[in-house]
Order: C-alpha cells, then sequence, then structure tokens
C-alpha cells in the first residue's frame, strides 16, 4: 500500500489520478490533499477519501471550506492548512510514500522542492518547477535520495523507451506535439482567434492554462526544458514533431538508427499510473488502441515563425541561468492577458520575447535568486500589457 499525496488535486492530473487511485483501493490510499478555490470539488473529493491533512491556497479558501464541509453535514479535516507553508508541510508529511505534483505553473516549485528534500518520491507533472530551477531541482534530487518520476505524457514516454538502454546509446529525443486547436491558422487569422476557439483541443482534456501553452507550442517549449533535465541531454538532442493524432507520445532516436516509441491513447491516466506503480504496470488503466481503425500516423515539423514560442523556449534554455525562469514567468502573464481578453493571440509571443529581452541574466544557483527573477518578469509582463 503507498500512501499518496496529491498537489492540485481539483486540476485535471489531480482528477485523473484520483480516478486511477479509486480503481486500486488496495494499492493506493490517499493521505493528503492540496488545491486552489474549486471548493466544492475538494470537498467531494475529501468525503470520498477522507485524507488526514488538506492544504488550500490562502486563509479565505480555508474558511470557505470549513464553511463549506459544516454545511453540507460533511466532517471536518483534522490537518487543514493554507498557503505555502501549509503545501509544505503537507510535503514533509512522513507517513507519506509519493507525491503527485500537479500544480499549476510557478507555484508548484517551493511545495515540489520541500518533497524532495524529505525525500519522497515525486510524480512530476509540474513541469515549471524544472524550467525555473532544472538545476537545483535535481542537485536535490540527488542529494536527499529522492525518486523523480516523469508524468507529463511524453516524458513518461521517453522515460518508458530508454528503460534497459545506456544514455551513450542515444542519438536524440523527439517530443511530439498535438499542434493544439490552431496549429493550420495563418499569423493572419491568428490575429482574431478567441479564447473560446483556442481551447478547444482536439485530442486533450486539460486545463485552460496548459490548453493555451498547447495552442501556442509554449507548452512543448517548457516539456524541451523539462526533458534537458530529466535525461541530461543538450538542446541539440531534443527535437520536436507535430503529430496531430496524439497516438505516439515520444520517440527515442538511437545511435545505431534505430528508434523505439511509446504509443497509447490520449489519456493521462495512462503516464499517471505508471508512475504510482512503477516499476509494475496496473491493470487496464486506458482503453485500448484500435489499430484496424487508424487512418495513418502523419508528422511535421512545427511553424515557428507562426508560433514562435518553441523558439523563445529553445533560446532561454541555451542561455540558461534566470532565463527560463522569466519565459514562464512572463508566459503565465501573457496567457492570463488572452484568456481575459486583454491581448490578442499572437501578442503572447510579443509579451514574452520583450520581457526576455529586458532581462539581466544572472546565474540560478538560489531559490532567492529565481524567485526576484520570477516576481521581476510578472511586473516587466504587466508594464508590457498596458503598452499593447
Amino acid at each position: 500500500m503507498k500512501n499518496i499525496i496529491i498537489f492540485g488535486s481539483t486540476g485535471s492530473i489531480g482528477k485523473s489520478a484520483l480516478e486511477v487511485i479509486a480503481r486500486f483501493p488496495e494499492e493506493f490510499k490517499v493521505v493528503g490533499l492540496t488545491a486552489g478555490r474549486n471548493i466544492s470539488l475538494l470537498a467531494s473529493q475529501i468525503k470520498q477519501f477522507r485524507p488526514v491533512a488538506v492544504a488550500v491556497s490562502d486563509e479565505k479558501a480555508c474558511s470557505e471550506l470549513k464553511t463549506y464541509l459544516s454545511s453540507h453535514d460533511l466532517p471536518n479535516c483534522p490537518g487543514l492548512t493554507c498557503g505555502t507553508k501549509g503545501l509544505i508541510s503537507i510535503a514533509e508529511m512522513q507517513n507519506a510514500d509519493m507525491v503527485i505534483s500537479a500544480i499549476v505553473g510557478s507555484a508548484g516549485l517551493l511545495p515540489t522542492i520541500a518533497a524532495i528534500r524529505a525525500g519522497k518520491t515525486i510524480a512530476l507533472a509540474n513541469k515549471e518547477a524544472l524550467v525555473m530551477a532544472g538545476d537545483i531541482v535535481m542537485s536535490c534530487v540527488k542529494q536527499h535520495n529522492a525518486t523523480l518520476l516523469p508524468v507529463d505524457s511524453e516524458h513518461s514516454a521517453i522515460f518508458q523507451c530508454i528503460r534497459g538502454h545506456k544514455m551513450n546509446s542515444i542519438k536524440k529525443i523527439i517530443l511530439t506535439a498535438s499542434g493544439g486547436s490552431v496549429m493550420e491558422k495563418t499569423v493572419e487569422e491568428l490575429e482574431n482567434i478567441t479564447p473560446e476557439d483556442a481551447l478547444k483541443h482536439p485530442n486533450w482534456n486539460m486545463g485552460k492554462k496548459i490548453t493555451i501553452d498547447s495552442a501556442t507550442l509554449m507548452n512543448k517549449g517548457l516539456e524541451v526544458i523539462e526533458a534537458h533535465y530529466l535525461f541530461e541531454m543538450s538542446p541539440d538532442k531534443i527535437d520536436v514533431l507535430i503529430h496531430t493524432q496524439s497516438i505516439i507520445h515520444s520517440i527515442v532516436e538511437f545511435n545505431d538508427g534505430s528508434y523505439i516509441a511509446q504509443l497509447s491513447r490520449a489519456d493521462m491516466k495512462g503516464p499517471i499510473a505508471y508512475a504510482l506503480s512503477y516499476p509494475e504496470r496496473l491493470q487496464d488503466v486506458m482503453e485500448p488502441i484500435e489499430w484496424e481503425r487508424l487512418s495513418g500516423l502523419t508528422f511535421q515539423r512545427p511553424d515557428i515563425n507562426t508560433f514562435p514560442c518553441l523558439s523563445l523556449a529553445y533560446s532561454a534554455l541555451r542561455a540558461g541561468g534566470t532565463l527560463p525562469a522569466v519565459l514562464n514567468a512572463s508566459n503565465e502573464i501573457a496567457v492570463a492577458a488572452f484568456l481575459n481578453g486583454s491581448i490578442n493571440f499572437n501578442k503572447i509571443s510579443v509579451i514574452i520575447e520583450k520581457v526576455m529581452d529586458s532581462h539581466y541574466l544572472q546565474p540560478a544557483t538560489e531559490i532567492e535568486v529565481i524567485l526576484e527573477a520570477d516576481r521581476w518578469a510578472r511586473e516587466k509582463a504587466r508594464e508590457e500589457l498596458i503598452r499593447c
């Protein structure tokens, strides 16, 4: 029996993880949950899974949860905390074996590092932790004898493909991208894309921020940075291909010219279950592929002129230091502005590039330096929004 903590239990990854856990009650037990402001859903999760500890975003959310539990005749959670300190306290719970880190954005950085320092097994879905502070995170993993298992479908695929192979036998890793909902649009057409249109992902059911990142190809750019740290691959050995069917989740190319790919339906329960049960596999987690009904598997190079966010991510990775944190923070601000109607789709990359160009690069050797770069980039991005 593995005792599980889920950071971000009301998000898409968190909900899928709880679906898997509910199917295998003899294998897993939820001991901790954290969430933001979806109080009603969190309350139903508390009722179903009875965690011993819960953390929410702030004091207001904590008060709302207490009121909701009381008004619906639900049992109070004895270990209810809030804020970053609350998240960190749950990350350090002694009776927890694994933390599923699924908080979206930079908010997941400090709790993820806390779980690593506590020596936990981390099922990592919060790519921003590695984007912002990859060197620090990976150093902590080694120092505290923690285990880091990828949950992103692309990185889980690579992780599965390289098992049993020496890293010096790998020539390249290839991340596949669905291209999101607007891949066939021209730059001119993207000027008039609405948030509602961009959120209509053809294959994956994800949160709003990640879905927009998928459409801009920033999500793939962040995954390139994440892959660099997870697999110790240089940027020139990490490639991206558009694969609209979302059947092949990533490919590993070996020195002898052979390839190994991981295939499955577009269902996040697959990589989540693999991380939960590693090195074993759970039974019948996803629907099987109906091979005879596949019309074909296609691939193409990403159009970085139309979707420049991918090249911005590569630039940030090559520069290193605090620039990946700046990339991530300015992207979060720009995506939020697009979703609330303040800017059009094409302005997302414009804002990010302007902030990156204005940044004074520093070595990312301390968390405090990274957090300051994150704070600066958000402020600078907001200034650029005013000028748009």
